[in-house]
This record gives structure tokens, C-alpha cells and sequence, in this order.
């Protein structure tokens, strides 16, 4: 099979570049140059959610899903930093050509990746191709929002209207799978100001088995997927989590009550 690869990015946003292109002097925190940030950004839109290119990865999650099984985890360690992550994510593609799978990936995710990419000094030639080194790549690539290398799960199930668009929690929770579990996107930034970033990753994994599991029922109703192997997959999937010892997966698991 074909390897299938989810992920799921979370960001903070970019201090440095902050400091960088506002020139804000040395003795104010990381904290003042943020909110400085935010607000200008709520005065401008209305929302404080920062330009794609002000923002920082702090993690990516993936599963992985080939003829060995069912994986999850995130890129990295703990005390890597923002290029070591992004390359691995692009060495990742570099080496397997996987299916990606993603919910709002090329709204955000992927535009994100391009930026921190270009700035930490990543090569991702694989990711990049159109046809030019491999003919196949000019009619299925990661690039182009109608082809199928990346599949951005919320932008095809809303038939690429933004109007229609659904959160990843709601549509999760309405098709029986846990959603999200006391954790979201705007608490990222609290949270690695506070060191805590094992729950960022850990929240991160579970969004990105979340948006697996949606993607399987997708594959169920397209016909990709009989209902036994669907049945099938979401056996191995729980049996997956079970395995891992960390009180995330147990906490998920628990919200997932088999049938």
C-alpha cells in the first residue's frame, strides 16, 4: 500500500521575526513583543490570529499508516528546535513519497511549513516537485489543491467553500471519535511559555488521530473502504493506542468506547 501520512502542525508565534521586523528593544519579554503582535492584529482584522509567515512550528504530528501497521508520534524531541522538526518533516516525504492527509492543511498547515521551510534552510525536493524530475508529479502533486498527493479533508469535503467548512472537533465528535480532549489551539501559546511542551505534543497527536479516523470513515463512503475493513481499522487503531504508555492515549481510548 501506498503510505499514508497524517499530520498536524501547532504554532506560536514568531518572536524573533517579531523583534525583527518591528525593531522592539532587547529588554522587553517574549510575552510584551506577542501581545504587541495580537493586538495590532485584532485592530487590523479583528481576530488576533497572526499572518501564516509570523508563524513559529513548535510541533508536528503524524501518523503513519503502511504495511507495518498504525503509528503515531510526533517529529523531533523534546529540545529540538523549529528547523530540526520542519526537515524532518520534509526528509520524511523525501524518502517515502506518502499519501498526505490533512484537515485544513493547505489553508494553514502546509503554507506555514513553506515559510519556516524557506527561512530555516530546508531542502524539501520531493515535496517541491511538479513534473519537471518525475513525469507522474505533473498530474498528481503536493501542490495543487485539486490533485490527491495531499488530501486536505476539510477543503474537499466542503467542496473547497470556505462557507462550508467544518471544525475537525465537531465533525470528530458527530462521527463517534473522541475530538478534542481539554486542549485547543489557543492554548498553545500559554503552554510553551510554561515549559509545558509534552501536552502540545500530546494534544497534537490526538488531533492527528482524530483526523485519521475521519479520514477512514471518508474512505468508507467513497468506497475506498468495505465496512469490515473499516471495522478492521478501527480495531487496529484502538489496539494501536492501547499499546502506548502514556495516560493521553488512555484518556482518548476512554472517550472512544468500542461498539
Amino acid at each position: 500500500m501506498t503510505p499514508i501520512m497524517v499530520f498536524d502542525i501547532e504554532t506560536i508565534p514568531d518572536v524573533d521575526g517579531l523583534r525583527r521586523l518591528h525593531g522592539h528593544p532587547a529588554e522587553m519579554s517574549d510575552a510584551e513583543v506577542a501581545e504587541l503582535a495580537f493586538t495590532a492584529r485584532r485592530d487590523k482584522t479583528g481576530s488576533d490570529f497572526l499572518p501564516h509567515h509570523l508563524h513559529r512550528v513548535a510541533a508536528i504530528s503524524c501518523v503513519f499508516r503502511d504495511n507495518e501497521g498504525f503509528r503515531v508520534r510526533s517529529l523531533g524531541a523534546l529540545e529540538d528546535g523549529e528547523a530540526r522538526l520542519v526537515g524532518d518533516f520534509f526528509r520524511v516525504i523525501d524518502r517515502y513519497t506518502p499519501q498526505l492527509v490533512s484537515w485544513n492543511g493547505g489553508g494553514f498547515d502546509l503554507p506555514v511549513l513553506h515559510y519556516r521551510a524557506m527561512l530555516n534552510g530546508v531542502v524539501a525536493s520531493r515535496y517541491w516537485e511538479m513534473g519537471n524530475e518525475d513525469r507522474d508529479f505533473k498530474w498528481n502533486n503536493y501542490l495543487s489543491r485539486y490533485h490527491t498527493r495531499h488530501l486536505d479533508l476539510m477543503d474537499l469535503l466542503a467542496m473547497y467553500t470556505g462557507r462550508a467548512n467544518a471544525p475537525l472537533d465537531d465533525l470528530a465528535k458527530l462521527c463517534g471519535f473522541p475530538g478534542k480532549l481539554g486542549v485547543d489551539g489557543s492554548q498553545v501559546w500559554n503552554l510553551c511559555r510554561e515549559g509545558r511542551l509534552k501536552e502540545i505534543r500530546d494534544y497534537c497527536e490526538t488531533d492527528v488521530v482524530n483526523t485519521y479516523l475521519v479520514y477512514c470513515r471518508f474512505q468508507m463512503m467513497r468506497g475506498e473502504m468495505s465496512r469490515d475493513a473499516y471495522a478492521a481499522e478501527m480495531e487496529l487503531v484502538r489496539s494501536s493506542l492501547s499499546k502506548i504508555d502514556s495516560p493521553h492515549w488512555g484518556e482518548y481510548l476512554d472517550a472512544w468506547p468500542a461498539p
